[in-house]
Protein backbone atom coordinates (compact mmCIF):
# COMPACT_ATOMS: atom_id res chain seq x y z
CA UNK A 1 0.00 0.00 0.00
CA UNK A 2 1.48 3.60 -1.01
CA UNK A 3 1.09 6.63 0.44
CA UNK A 4 1.02 7.98 4.33
CA UNK A 5 -1.39 5.30 4.98
CA UNK A 6 0.95 2.31 4.04
CA UNK A 7 3.29 4.26 5.99
CA UNK A 8 1.26 4.02 9.29
CA UNK A 9 -0.01 0.97 8.48
CA UNK A 10 3.65 -0.39 9.08
CA UNK A 11 3.89 1.80 11.91
CA UNK A 12 0.62 -0.07 13.78
CA UNK A 13 2.22 -3.24 12.58
CA UNK A 14 5.74 -2.47 13.72
CA UNK A 15 4.18 -0.97 17.37
CA UNK A 16 2.41 -4.31 18.66
CA UNK A 17 4.68 -5.58 21.28
CA UNK A 18 4.74 -8.19 24.41
CA UNK A 19 7.46 -8.11 27.10
CA UNK A 20 9.05 -11.40 28.54
CA UNK A 21 11.61 -11.34 31.26
CA UNK A 22 13.91 -14.66 31.52
CA UNK A 23 16.90 -15.85 33.04
CA UNK A 24 19.78 -14.59 30.45
CA UNK A 25 22.62 -16.56 28.62
CA UNK A 26 22.33 -19.83 26.73
CA UNK A 27 18.63 -19.64 27.83
CA UNK A 28 17.76 -16.68 26.98
CA UNK A 29 19.97 -17.04 23.11
CA UNK A 30 17.97 -20.21 23.13
CA UNK A 31 14.29 -18.51 23.50
CA UNK A 32 15.26 -16.08 20.96
CA UNK A 33 16.53 -17.75 18.50
CA UNK A 34 13.82 -20.55 17.92
CA UNK A 35 10.76 -19.08 19.22
CA UNK A 36 10.52 -15.36 19.34
CA UNK A 37 12.47 -14.51 16.15
CA UNK A 38 10.37 -16.35 14.02
CA UNK A 39 7.04 -15.95 15.81
CA UNK A 40 8.20 -12.10 15.21
CA UNK A 41 8.45 -12.62 11.72
CA UNK A 42 5.20 -14.83 11.31
CA UNK A 43 3.03 -12.45 13.57
CA UNK A 44 4.71 -8.86 13.58
CA UNK A 45 4.22 -8.97 17.07
CA UNK A 46 7.73 -7.87 18.68
CA UNK A 47 9.30 -9.59 21.77
CA UNK A 48 10.55 -7.05 23.75
CA UNK A 49 12.91 -9.27 26.22
CA UNK A 50 14.51 -8.55 30.12
CA UNK A 51 16.22 -11.06 32.14
CA UNK A 52 17.00 -11.79 35.76
CA UNK A 53 19.07 -13.10 38.14
CA UNK A 54 17.01 -14.54 40.64
CA UNK A 55 12.99 -14.78 41.33
CA UNK A 56 13.31 -12.50 44.36
CA UNK A 57 14.64 -9.67 43.03
CA UNK A 58 12.16 -10.10 39.85
CA UNK A 59 9.28 -9.98 42.08
CA UNK A 60 10.43 -7.00 43.75
CA UNK A 61 10.39 -5.14 40.36
CA UNK A 62 7.46 -6.16 39.41
CA UNK A 63 5.79 -5.39 42.46
CA UNK A 64 7.10 -1.79 41.87
CA UNK A 65 5.23 -1.75 38.65
CA UNK A 66 1.67 -2.43 39.65
CA UNK A 67 -0.58 -1.79 38.99
CA UNK A 68 -1.76 -3.79 36.21
CA UNK A 69 -0.50 -2.92 33.17
CA UNK A 70 3.05 -1.98 33.78
CA UNK A 71 6.03 -3.02 32.28
CA UNK A 72 5.89 -7.36 32.85
CA UNK A 73 3.89 -9.26 30.49
CA UNK A 74 5.65 -12.61 30.32
CA UNK A 75 8.55 -14.65 32.47
CA UNK A 76 9.65 -17.58 32.68
CA UNK A 77 9.05 -18.32 36.56
CA UNK A 78 10.75 -21.29 38.48
CA UNK A 79 9.37 -23.90 40.42
CA UNK A 80 5.49 -23.94 41.29
CA UNK A 81 6.34 -22.09 44.63
CA UNK A 82 6.59 -19.01 41.95
CA UNK A 83 3.70 -19.60 40.63
CA UNK A 84 1.66 -19.94 44.47
CA UNK A 85 3.57 -16.78 45.05
CA UNK A 86 1.97 -14.05 42.14
CA UNK A 87 -1.37 -15.61 42.34
CA UNK A 88 -1.54 -14.96 46.27
CA UNK A 89 -0.59 -11.12 44.86
CA UNK A 90 -3.30 -11.12 42.79
CA UNK A 91 -1.18 -10.52 39.40
CA UNK A 92 -2.47 -13.58 37.96
CA UNK A 93 -4.94 -14.01 35.13
CA UNK A 94 -7.01 -17.12 33.24
CA UNK A 95 -5.83 -18.31 30.22
CA UNK A 96 -8.51 -19.55 27.30
CA UNK A 97 -7.14 -22.92 26.60
CA UNK A 98 -8.76 -22.94 23.91
CA UNK A 99 -6.58 -20.24 22.28
CA UNK A 100 -3.78 -22.62 22.72
CA UNK A 101 -4.02 -25.33 21.36
CA UNK A 102 -0.50 -26.76 21.43
CA UNK A 103 -1.54 -27.21 25.32
CA UNK A 104 -2.58 -30.88 24.15
CA UNK A 105 0.78 -31.98 24.11
CA UNK A 106 2.00 -30.82 27.25
CA UNK A 107 3.03 -33.64 29.79
CA UNK A 108 -0.66 -33.78 32.98
CA UNK A 109 2.03 -34.17 35.28
CA UNK A 110 3.47 -30.59 34.74
CA UNK A 111 -0.07 -29.06 34.92
CA UNK A 112 -1.74 -30.71 37.60
CA UNK A 113 0.00 -28.47 40.21
CA UNK A 114 -1.18 -25.54 38.87
CA UNK A 115 -4.20 -26.45 38.06
CA UNK A 116 -4.27 -27.01 41.93
CA UNK A 117 -3.26 -23.87 43.15
CA UNK A 118 -6.24 -22.11 40.48
CA UNK A 119 -9.37 -23.98 40.24
CA UNK A 120 -8.54 -25.82 38.03
CA UNK A 121 -7.77 -23.04 35.20
CA UNK A 122 -4.08 -22.07 34.19
CA UNK A 123 -2.43 -18.74 34.52
CA UNK A 124 0.87 -20.23 33.16
CA UNK A 125 1.70 -23.27 30.60
CA UNK A 126 4.79 -25.19 32.01
CA UNK A 127 7.49 -25.33 29.48
CA UNK A 128 10.33 -26.87 30.74
CA UNK A 129 11.63 -28.72 33.71
CA UNK A 130 15.61 -30.06 35.24
CA UNK A 131 16.93 -30.30 38.50
CA UNK A 132 19.58 -28.24 40.77
CA UNK A 133 21.95 -31.05 41.35
CA UNK A 134 25.91 -30.86 41.83
CA UNK A 135 28.25 -30.22 39.16
CA UNK A 136 31.82 -31.59 39.57
CA UNK A 137 34.83 -31.61 37.53
CA UNK A 138 35.79 -35.27 36.98
CA UNK A 139 39.70 -33.96 36.84
CA UNK A 140 39.66 -33.45 40.33
CA UNK A 141 36.71 -35.86 41.75
CA UNK A 142 36.36 -39.32 40.96
CA UNK A 143 32.96 -40.22 39.71
CA UNK A 144 32.67 -43.44 42.46
CA UNK A 145 33.51 -40.26 45.01
CA UNK A 146 31.00 -38.28 43.82
CA UNK A 147 28.62 -40.66 43.99
CA UNK A 148 29.28 -41.91 47.15
CA UNK A 149 29.11 -38.81 49.28
CA UNK A 150 26.40 -37.51 47.49
CA UNK A 151 25.07 -34.59 48.71
CA UNK A 152 27.47 -34.62 51.21
CA UNK A 153 29.97 -33.67 48.73
CA UNK A 154 29.20 -30.38 48.81
CA UNK A 155 31.02 -30.64 52.44
CA UNK A 156 33.81 -32.13 51.69
CA UNK A 157 36.62 -30.83 53.42
CA UNK A 158 39.33 -32.12 50.81
CA UNK A 159 37.55 -29.18 48.69
CA UNK A 160 38.07 -26.34 50.63
CA UNK A 161 38.38 -22.82 48.98
CA UNK A 162 37.37 -24.96 45.37
CA UNK A 163 33.34 -25.00 46.23
CA UNK A 164 30.68 -22.85 44.85
CA UNK A 165 26.53 -22.78 45.48
CA UNK A 166 24.17 -20.70 44.02
CA UNK A 167 23.03 -17.88 46.42
CA UNK A 168 19.43 -18.24 46.94
CA UNK A 169 18.21 -19.86 50.58
CA UNK A 170 15.91 -22.34 49.31
CA UNK A 171 18.89 -24.02 47.25
CA UNK A 172 21.15 -24.17 50.45
CA UNK A 173 18.09 -25.20 52.42
CA UNK A 174 17.41 -27.82 50.77
CA UNK A 175 21.05 -29.54 50.26
CA UNK A 176 21.67 -28.35 53.94
CA UNK A 177 18.80 -30.70 54.70
CA UNK A 178 19.63 -33.28 52.26
CA UNK A 179 23.18 -33.41 54.30
CA UNK A 180 21.83 -33.89 57.60
CA UNK A 181 19.40 -36.62 56.55
CA UNK A 182 15.83 -35.08 56.05
CA UNK A 183 13.24 -34.76 53.75
CA UNK A 184 13.88 -31.07 52.40
CA UNK A 185 10.09 -31.05 51.93
CA UNK A 186 9.35 -31.67 55.98
CA UNK A 187 12.50 -30.40 58.05
CA UNK A 188 12.24 -31.60 61.18
CA UNK A 189 15.76 -30.32 62.44
CA UNK A 190 16.22 -26.99 61.44
CA UNK A 191 18.95 -25.98 63.93
CA UNK A 192 20.89 -29.11 62.11
CA UNK A 193 20.54 -27.26 58.88
CA UNK A 194 21.73 -23.90 59.80
CA UNK A 195 24.99 -25.30 61.89
CA UNK A 196 25.53 -27.38 58.26
CA UNK A 197 25.24 -23.90 55.99
CA UNK A 198 27.51 -22.32 58.79
CA UNK A 199 30.46 -24.98 58.37
CA UNK A 200 29.60 -25.38 54.57
CA UNK A 201 30.32 -21.17 54.38
CA UNK A 202 33.92 -21.92 55.35
CA UNK A 203 34.97 -24.13 52.52
CA UNK A 204 33.44 -22.17 49.82
CA UNK A 205 34.92 -20.31 47.32
CA UNK A 206 31.79 -18.52 45.57
CA UNK A 207 28.07 -17.91 46.22
CA UNK A 208 26.94 -17.54 42.44
CA UNK A 209 24.60 -15.38 41.07
CA UNK A 210 23.87 -16.25 37.44
CA UNK A 211 23.82 -19.02 35.00
CA UNK A 212 26.68 -17.05 33.26
CA UNK A 213 28.98 -16.77 36.59
CA UNK A 214 28.23 -20.78 37.72
CA UNK A 215 29.57 -21.73 33.72
CA UNK A 216 32.74 -19.44 33.86
CA UNK A 217 33.29 -20.66 37.36
CA UNK A 218 33.59 -24.51 36.17
CA UNK A 219 35.13 -23.47 32.96
CA UNK A 220 37.89 -21.78 34.64
CA UNK A 221 38.11 -24.36 37.25
CA UNK A 222 37.85 -21.80 40.01
CA UNK A 223 35.85 -24.22 41.75
CA UNK A 224 35.52 -28.14 41.65
CA UNK A 225 32.14 -28.95 42.89
CA UNK A 226 28.51 -26.67 43.25
CA UNK A 227 25.35 -27.13 43.03
CA UNK A 228 24.16 -26.58 39.71
CA UNK A 229 21.19 -26.37 37.05
CA UNK A 230 20.86 -28.95 34.69
CA UNK A 231 21.17 -27.45 31.56
CA UNK A 232 24.12 -25.21 32.21
CA UNK A 233 25.89 -28.59 33.06
CA UNK A 234 24.77 -29.99 29.91
CA UNK A 235 25.69 -26.59 27.79
CA UNK A 236 29.31 -27.29 29.81
CA UNK A 237 29.43 -30.68 28.49
CA UNK A 238 28.49 -29.46 24.78
CA UNK A 239 31.33 -27.39 25.65
CA UNK A 240 33.96 -30.29 25.71
CA UNK A 241 34.31 -29.01 29.39
CA UNK A 242 35.08 -32.43 32.12
CA UNK A 243 31.84 -31.51 34.25
CA UNK A 244 29.86 -34.77 36.08
CA UNK A 245 26.14 -34.44 37.25
CA UNK A 246 25.68 -35.91 40.11
CA UNK A 247 21.89 -36.37 41.28
CA UNK A 248 21.75 -37.30 44.20
CA UNK A 249 18.37 -39.04 46.38
CA UNK A 250 15.55 -36.05 46.07
CA UNK A 251 17.40 -33.65 44.37
CA UNK A 252 16.10 -30.71 44.04
CA UNK A 253 14.02 -31.00 41.24
CA UNK A 254 11.98 -28.19 39.18
CA UNK A 255 9.40 -27.16 36.60
CA UNK A 256 9.28 -23.82 34.68
CA UNK A 257 6.30 -21.99 33.61
CA UNK A 258 5.79 -19.26 31.45
CA UNK A 259 3.51 -16.86 33.52
CA UNK A 260 1.63 -14.38 32.08
CA UNK A 261 0.84 -10.94 34.52
CA UNK A 262 -2.30 -9.21 35.19
CA UNK A 263 -2.46 -6.36 32.36
CA UNK A 264 -0.87 -8.16 29.51
CA UNK A 265 -2.92 -8.08 26.22
CA UNK A 266 -3.92 -12.04 26.36
CA UNK A 267 -4.95 -11.92 22.48
CA UNK A 268 -1.17 -11.40 21.93
CA UNK A 269 0.25 -13.46 24.85
CA UNK A 270 -2.02 -16.88 23.90
CA UNK A 271 -1.06 -16.42 20.47
CA UNK A 272 3.22 -16.55 21.31
CA UNK A 273 2.26 -19.23 24.31
CA UNK A 274 0.86 -21.69 21.46
CA UNK A 275 3.69 -21.02 19.21
CA UNK A 276 6.43 -21.41 21.52
CA UNK A 277 4.51 -24.65 22.58
CA UNK A 278 4.51 -26.01 19.16
CA UNK A 279 6.49 -29.17 19.17
CA UNK A 280 9.47 -27.75 16.26
CA UNK A 281 9.72 -24.28 18.62
CA UNK A 282 9.58 -26.21 21.89
CA UNK A 283 12.12 -28.84 21.15
CA UNK A 284 14.21 -26.17 19.39
CA UNK A 285 14.11 -24.40 22.65
CA UNK A 286 15.00 -27.32 24.91
CA UNK A 287 18.13 -28.60 22.40
CA UNK A 288 19.03 -24.63 22.89
CA UNK A 289 18.95 -23.95 26.67
CA UNK A 290 19.89 -28.01 27.22
CA UNK A 291 16.37 -28.26 28.97
CA UNK A 292 13.91 -30.96 28.63
CA UNK A 293 10.46 -29.38 26.95
CA UNK A 294 7.24 -29.59 28.67
CA UNK A 295 5.59 -31.66 26.17
CA UNK A 296 4.98 -35.50 26.46
CA UNK A 297 7.58 -38.06 25.10
CA UNK A 298 4.62 -40.19 24.93
CA UNK A 299 2.68 -37.81 22.53
CA UNK A 300 5.26 -36.34 20.76
CA UNK A 301 8.26 -38.07 19.62
CA UNK A 302 12.09 -36.35 21.01
CA UNK A 303 15.21 -36.35 19.58
CA UNK A 304 18.26 -38.18 20.82
CA UNK A 305 19.27 -34.59 21.60
CA UNK A 306 16.56 -34.32 23.97
CA UNK A 307 16.50 -37.77 25.37
CA UNK A 308 20.51 -37.44 26.42
CA UNK A 309 19.72 -34.01 28.71
CA UNK A 310 20.41 -34.31 32.46
CA UNK A 311 17.16 -34.99 33.92
CA UNK A 312 15.05 -36.49 31.04
CA UNK A 313 12.25 -38.29 32.03
CA UNK A 314 10.79 -40.78 28.97
CA UNK A 315 7.83 -41.74 30.85
CA UNK A 316 6.20 -38.35 31.03
CA UNK A 317 5.06 -38.66 34.25
CA UNK A 318 8.11 -37.18 36.41
CA UNK A 319 7.56 -39.46 39.01
CA UNK A 320 11.04 -40.06 40.65
CA UNK A 321 11.30 -36.18 40.81
CA UNK A 322 10.62 -34.69 44.50
CA UNK A 323 9.29 -30.68 43.82
CA UNK A 324 9.34 -28.24 46.57
CA UNK A 325 5.84 -28.35 48.19
CA UNK A 326 4.77 -24.51 47.38
CA UNK A 327 2.80 -23.90 50.88
CA UNK A 328 5.88 -25.32 52.96
CA UNK A 329 8.49 -23.43 51.52
CA UNK A 330 6.45 -20.32 50.64
CA UNK A 331 4.88 -20.22 54.49
CA UNK A 332 8.82 -19.84 55.68
CA UNK A 333 10.00 -17.98 53.14
CA UNK A 334 10.14 -14.52 55.23
CA UNK A 335 11.87 -16.01 58.40
CA UNK A 336 14.45 -18.44 56.16
CA UNK A 337 14.98 -15.79 53.76
CA UNK A 338 16.18 -13.71 56.44
CA UNK A 339 18.41 -16.27 58.23
CA UNK A 340 20.31 -17.77 54.95
CA UNK A 341 21.26 -13.73 54.27
CA UNK A 342 22.51 -13.56 58.14
CA UNK A 343 24.29 -16.83 58.24
CA UNK A 344 25.93 -16.57 54.65
CA UNK A 345 27.58 -13.56 55.82
CA UNK A 346 29.04 -15.12 58.63
CA UNK A 347 26.18 -14.45 61.48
Amino acid sequence: VGGPFGVLAKRAWAAKSIRFDGWGGVVSEAFQKYAFQPFTKATGIEVVEGEFGDMDTYLTRVKASFPPGGEFNLAHLSGVFDYARYVGLDYNIELDESKIPNLSNVMSAMMEPYRAITKGKLSAVPYDYGQTGIAYNTKYIPKDKADKLGASLLWDKELKGKLGSFNDWRTNIWYAALHTGQNPNNISDLKAVWEAIREQRGLMKKYWGSGAELMSLLANEEIYATTAWSGRVAALQAQGHPIGFLAPHNCYSWQECIFVMKGTDLNMAQQLLNFMLAPDAAIAVAVGQKYPPSLDPTKVPMPDEVKNLPAFDPTGKLEGFLFANPQYWNSHEVEWAEQWDRVRAGG
